[in-house]
C-alpha cells in the first residue's frame, strides 16, 4: 500500500516541499536527478483520491513551494520547464490549481522567464493538456480571477503613456470564441465554480461581451424569437383548424362519452382548398421540428448531457422541452400519415412545450432574463422534490382504496386520479372526496389526517419558504446572472449563424507591427 501511494517519490522532492536549500543544494552536488524522477503516487493523483496535487516532476513541486531560490536551483541543474504530468499538465498549469494565489502569480513570472531564454515557437503559457486546455484557460475554468487577470496583464501591450494616462492593447487570443471552440467565453459559461462568473468583469472580457452583445448578439436574438413566434403561431393555427369531422350515425359510444367530433383520415384530411392551406403550414411545422433536432442534436453531443440539460446558463430545461416539442411534432406526423386517431394528446402537449419554450427568449432582455432563472430553479428543485413527496404520500391512498369499488369514489379510483385528486385537495381547489353513506376504511382517516398534516401544512409552508429563499439567491445574484445569460446567449447565437454575418471584433497586430493576433485598444 505504502509504495503504491508514494510510488516515484524521491528525497529530492522531500527536500523541495520541505524549502530545505541546504539539502536541494547538497542532493544536486551528488548527481541528484532534477529531471527524470516522477512522483506517480496516487497520493499525488488529482480527484483519484489524492491528498495534494503537485505535478510528478522536482520542478513542480519546487514550483508549488513558491520559493525562488530553490526554483533557480532546480532549472539550473537541467530541469525542464516544459515537462508535462499524467494530465498533460505543464508547471504552470499545476500553479493555477494551487490555493496561494498570489504566490502562484510570482511563481509564474519567475518560471515564464526562465522559459522565454529557451525562444521556444510556443510560449509556455499557450501549451494545452490532454484536454486541451492552456493555463489560461486552465484559469478561466476553475474561476481563478488573480492567476487569470495576472495572464491577461502580462499578454497586453502598452502603446503609449501620457502621464497618468495610458493606452494598452489587450491581446484576445483564447479570450474571443472567433476561431476557438474551447474559448473562455465558453469556458466561463460552462464551469461548475460560481467565481468564473467574476471574470466577466476582467478587462478585456466585459468590453467584447458588450460589444458582441450591443452590435450583433441581441438583434440576432430578437429576430430569432421573432422568427420562432412566427413559427409556433403557425403551428398554433394548424392545430386549432385540424381535420374534424361529424361523428358518423354508426360509431358507438358509452353514455358519459359525449363526442360529437372525430378526426378526419389522412385521405379525407387534404382535400379543400383551406385544407391544402392548413397542409402548407403543417409542412412548415414539420421541417421546424426536424430543423430543432438537427440543431440541438450535435450540440448535445459537443457538450454532453450533463451540462447540456444540467447548467441553468446553457438553458438546459429549454433545451429539454424543445426537444420534446420537436419529437411530438415528427409523432404527429407519423399518427396523420398512419391514420392513429390519438392526434389530440399529442397536439396538446406540443401547444404546451411550444409555448412554454417562449420563455427561453426573455433571456435577451435585462430586465426578464433572471426571473426566467428563478422559475427554472422553483420549477426544477423546489416544486419537483415537493411533487416528488407527494406522489410517495399518494401511494399510501392509493393502496387504502384499492380494494374499493372504483365507482364508489371516482376521485380515487386509479392511482392517477388519486394523485390529481390530491394535489387538488392540497391547493384547495376541491374538498375531501369522503361520502358518509359508503364505508371507508379507518385507516383511511387516518392517512388523510397525516397528509392534511404533513402536505397541507408542513410541505406547503416549506415549499413556500424554500421559494421565497430561492427568490432571494436569484435576486443577490442578478447583475452576473444577466451577464452569464448574455455570454450563453452570444455563443448560442454564434454556432447557430453562418460566420458571414458575424465579424472579428478587435484590430489586426500587423496593423502595429505585432504577430497576427486580434487586440482590443483601451485608453
Amino acid at each position: 500500500m505504502t509504495s503504491e501511494f508514494f510510488q516515484g517519490i524521491t528525497p529530492l522532492h522531500i527536500a523541495v516541499v520541505n524549502q530545505n536549500i541546504s539539502l536541494v543544494h547538497h542532493l544536486i552536488s551528488r548527481g541528484g536527478d532534477v529531471e527524470t524522477p516522477r512522483a506517480t503516487g496516487l497520493y499525488f493523483r488529482k480527484r483519484r483520491g489524492g491528498l495534494i496535487y503537485y505535478g510528478e516532476h522536482v520542478l513542480s513541486f519546487a514550483a508549488c513551494g513558491g520559493n525562488k531560490d530553490i526554483i533557480s536551483m532546480v532549472i539550473d541543474a537541467g530541469a525542464s520547464t516544459r515537462v508535462q504530468d499524467y494530465r498533460g499538465n505543464t508547471v504552470l498549469h499545476v500553479l493555477v490549481l494551487q490555493p496561494n494565489k498570489m504566490a502562484a502569480c510570482q511563481t509564474i513570472d519567475l518560471i515564464m522567464a526562465q522559459d522565454a531564454e529557451l525562444n521556444e515557437e510556443v510560449p509556455l503559457d499557450m501549451v494545452h493538456n490532454i484536454r486541451g486546455l492552456t493555463p489560461f484557460k486552465l484559469a478561466a475554468k476553475e474561476g481563478n480571477i488573480v492567476v487569470f487577470q495576472h495572464l491577461v496583464n502580462k499578454r497586453r501591450i502598452v502603446q503609449w503613456n501620457r502621464g497618468s494616462f495610458s493606452s494598452f492593447l489587450y491581446d484576445l487570443t483564447e479570450i474571443d470564441s472567433w476561431a476557438d471552440n474551447m474559448s473562455v467565453l465558453e469556458l466561463i459559461v460552462r464551469s461548475d465554480h460560481k467565481e468564473a462568473r467574476r471574470l466577466l468583469e476582467v478587462t478585456p472580457v466585459k468590453q467584447l461581451i458588450s460589444l458582441k452583445w450591443n452590435l450583433y448578439g441581441k438583434h440576432y436574438f430578437r429576430l430569432l424569437m421573432i422568427l420562432y413566434l412566427l413559427y409556433i403561431g403557425i403551428f398554433t393555427l394548424c392545430c386549432v383548424f385540424r381535420p374534424l369531422k361529424d361523428i358518423p350515425q354508426n360509431y358507438t359510444q358509452s353514455d358519459i362519452d359525449k363526442t360529437i367530433r372525430i378526426q378526419k383520415s389522412f385521405n379525407e384530411s387534404y382535400v379543400t382548398h383551406e385544407d391544402n392551406l392548413r397542409l402548407a403550414g403543417e409542412i412548415i411545422s414539420l421541417l421546424g421540428a426536424f430543423i430543432i433536432l438537427f440543431i440541438e442534436i450535435p450540440d448535445i453531443a459537443r457538450v454532453g448531457l450533463k451540462h447540456f440539460f444540467g447548467q441553468t446558463a446553457l438553458a438546459g430545461p429549454f433545451h429539454v422541452i424543445l426537444i420534446f416539442y420537436a419529437s411530438l411534432v415528427v409523432l404527429l406526423f407519423v399518427f396523420r400519415v398512419c391514420n392513429v386517431y390519438k392526434e389530440t394528446e399529442v397536439m396538446a402537449l406540443c401547444l404546451v412545450f411550444g409555448w412554454c419554450n417562449f420563455m427561453f427568449f426573455a433571456r435577451g432582455f435585462e430586465m426578464l432574463g433572471p426571473h426566467v432563472i428563478m422559475i427554472q430553479k422553483i420549477i426544477l428543485e423546489d416544486l419537483g422534490r415537493f411533487m416528488w413527496q407527494m406522489f410517495f404520500i399518494t401511494m399510501g391512498f392509493s393502496t387504502v382504496y384499492m380494494t374499493q369499488d372504483p365507482t364508489s369514489i371516482p376521485p380515487y379510483a386509479t392511482f392517477a386520479l388519486t394523485l390529481f385528486s390530491e394535489t387538488e385537495l392540497i391547493s384547495t381547489v376541491i374538498n375531501l372526496p369522503y361520502d358518509p353513506t359508503i364505508y371507508t376504511p379507518p385507516i383511511a382517516s387516518i392517512m388523510h389526517v397525516v397528509y392534511s398534516l404533513i402536505s397541507g401544512i408542513l410541505l406547503l409552508n416549506l415549499l413556500i419558504a424554500i421559494m421565497t429563499d430561492t427568490e432571494w439567491k436569484v435576486a443577490q445574484e442578478k447583475d452576473e446572472l444577466w451577464r452569464i445569460q448574455m455570454v450563453a446567449t452570444i455563443l448560442m447565437v454564434e454556432r447557430k449563424l453562418p460566420r458571414c454575418l458575424w465579424t472579428q471584433f478587435g484590430e489586426c497586430g500587423l496593423k502595429y507591427g505585432l504577430k497576427e493576433r486580434w487586440y482590443l485598444s483601451f485608453h
